[in-house]
């Protein structure tokens, strides 16, 4: 394994540590009395507390050292002095194990009691501490200059979002976004469980990807020997249990769709979806705004929240647009009764890029995504879609060809769907067939299957409902102020990492590294002699290391010089 400086120095205080006794990973519980946050909180004069979190910063100077302690709540000041610590003779664990082997990052437990510095620092003067955890990496300092310019800020967004633990443990505001993103899930909890609607789980692994337009990932089940997908929706699950008899029902689902990735999209998604019997879309446009409006104050304290150079207003009504009315404003083109020739012409007419497995419902989304979405800033609900959009939507009760849908669009994006559900399983059929057959003219994210056993379900008859999808990950972008959904993810999907080939090294190689291990440029000539290897060995030796990027030589003036990489 290649190995910077660092990592060799802390491994081998590692070893000092276990050649002393001391455990460097102890199993034993180490049971804290207190958090950063509520001694600050409940701060009194020589109070004795018991706290435990990384080791941030230290200012030795001597027998008596300054530094910062870390947890999950916060950064308080900790005042280490040597004969605090070590009242008898026995100096060892200040002089050697606290300043000189442990390292920023280190994991430790401490014991004192509380008092204030001249300066007014409230402040834990250490009586004890004992080490949890050696880090073997050094985390990423950012250092401030004399000018006030961050250096060395762990701020590469790659990085980041591979590295989440560094990033949380260094970046401490980013463990803010997702605080705000389990409130977010509280809150819509709170909100749904007190209109008496019930929580459910239904399949991941599904045999028919249903209940969306979007293309599945596909698996295999070895011992059915039969091929599966992650979901793409959980819909219609959820709407037999509406069959069943539950006359509400939601679920926070994990989603699957093996699609384009973005800032806007990443293929494994959080939505939430809720069923409730007895309802059309318009009563859930009015439980929609509410519920956002609920949950926008839980997470931020207000009903407004900052995207970007915009101001949002999630406090209820919203506006209520016709997705019609929407393409005339602002594209001059009536869609009502057009075929599909004279949209796939308009839509080329404008720039839109088309092609001939698009259907009108296609068509129609093309246009409007490209020439309206964007206008609509404020939450907008956009209503009554066109039925070739909408294959498991109710037909409008009074205008032909379109169906009671909506989408509320916030920021130029759609961040929830909603329909009057289609419970008439013959139009449900027919509406299948038709997607299918899109699906055979090439249109890969139509539903290429006909769901035999959900329509059997309807058959048994499914009362009039309306069902909400909101998507999760999208709702926290807009109330965090983050316009990347990676920032809102943990831990997104990425691109494999670019690894350095692995360099196997030899007696020879490591014999060349301990020569080098001060970090000093050493004349090439002193190394090789101090190896006391053979010309053979030390070309090859040295050879690895250079490729390996391990050491590096260069000529400065008329001298040769090697050092550690």
């Amino acid at each position: 394994m290649q190995l910077s400086e660092q990592e060799i120095i802390r491994r081998e205080k590692l070893n000092k540590l276990v050649e002393m006794g001391i455990n460097a990973f102890p199993a034993e519980e180490y049971t804290i009395t207190d958090t950063t946050e509520s001694i600050k909180q409940n701060f009194a004069e020589s109070k004795q507390v018991k706290i435990a979190g990384r080791l941030m910063s230290r200012r030795i100077q001597g027998k008596a050292s300054f530094a910062e302690l870390q947890d999950s709540t916060g950064r308080i000041q900790v005042y280490f002095n040597r004969d605090e610590i070590c009242t008898g003779e026995d100096k060892t664990l200040y002089n050697e194990v606290y300043k000189h082997l442990l390292d920023i990052g280190d994991i430790i437990g401490i014991e004192g009691e509380l008092f204030t510095t001249q300066v007014g620092e409230k402040t834990v003067l250490v009586k004890n501490f004992t080490l949890l955890t050696k880090t073997l990496r050094p985390l990423p300092q950012a250092k401030t200059d004399e000018n006030g310019v961050v250096h060395d800020a762990f701020n590469d967004a790659e990085l980041r979002y591979r590295q989440r633990y560094v990033d949380l443990t260094v970046n401490p505001h980013v463990k803010e976004i997702f605080v705000k993103r389990t409130k977010l899930f509280n809150a819509m909890r709170t909100f749904f469980n007190e209109a008496g609607y019930f929580e459910v789980e239904t399949p991941i692994l599904q045999s028919i990807p249903g209940g969306a337009a979007a293309r599945p990932f596909m698996t295999h089940h070895n011992a059915l020997d039969i091929p599966l997908y992650l979901r793409i929706a959980n819909e219609l699950y959820l709407k037999k249990l509406i069959v069943g008899g539950f006359d509400g029902v939601y679920e926070f689902s994990k989603n699957f769709r093996n699609e384009g990735m973005d800032r806007t999209h990443n293929p494994e998604f959080t939505a939430m979806e809720i069923y409730v019997a007895y309802k059309d879309y318009n009563w859930m446009m009015d439980f929609t705004e509410k519920l956002l409006e609920f949950c926008a104050t839980s997470v931020n304290g207000a009903s407004e929240s900052t995207f970007g150079e915009h101001t949002i207003s999630w406090k209820a009504p919203y506006p209520r647009v016709s997705m019609t009315e929407a393409i005339i404003k602002y594209t001059g083109f009536d869609i009502t009764g057009k075929s599909e020739q004279e949209l796939f012409d308009f839509a080329k007419s404008i720039g839109i890029e088309v092609n001939e497995t698009m259907g009108k419902g296609k068509l129609i989304d093309e246009i409007f995504g490209e020439k309206c979405e964007g206008n609509f800033i404020q939450p907008t609900f956009i209503t009554d879609y066109p039925i070739e959009m909408s294959p498991l939507t109710k037909k409008h009760r009074s205008k032909e060809g379109l169906t009671e849908r909506f989408e509320l669009m916030v920021c130029g994006k759609e961040i929830a769907n909603a329909y009057s559900e289609l419970n008439d399983p013959i139009d449900q059929r027919e509406r299948f067939e038709e997607q299918l057959k899109l699906s055979e003219k090439g249109d890969d994210e139509a539903t290429g299957f006909i769901d035999e056993d959900f329509l059997r379900a309807l058959e048994y008859g499914m009362p009039p409902t309306s069902g909400l999808g909101i998507g999760m990950d999208r709702l926290i972008m807009f109330l965090t102020n983050n316009p990347s959904i990676q920032e809102v993810l943990f831990f997104p999907q990425m691109k494999p990492e670019k690894t350095t080939p692995q360099i196997e090294l030899g007696e020879d190689e490591h014999l060349i590294l301990d020569i080098l291990k001060s970090g000093e440029q050493i004349a090439l000539a002193e190394v090789k002699t101090l190896s006391k290897l053979s010309g053979k060995k030390w070309d090859k030796a040295s050879k690895t290391l250079t490729k390996g990027n391990l050491v590096k030589v260069e000529k400065i003036d008329d001298n040769v010089l090697m050092k550690l990489v």
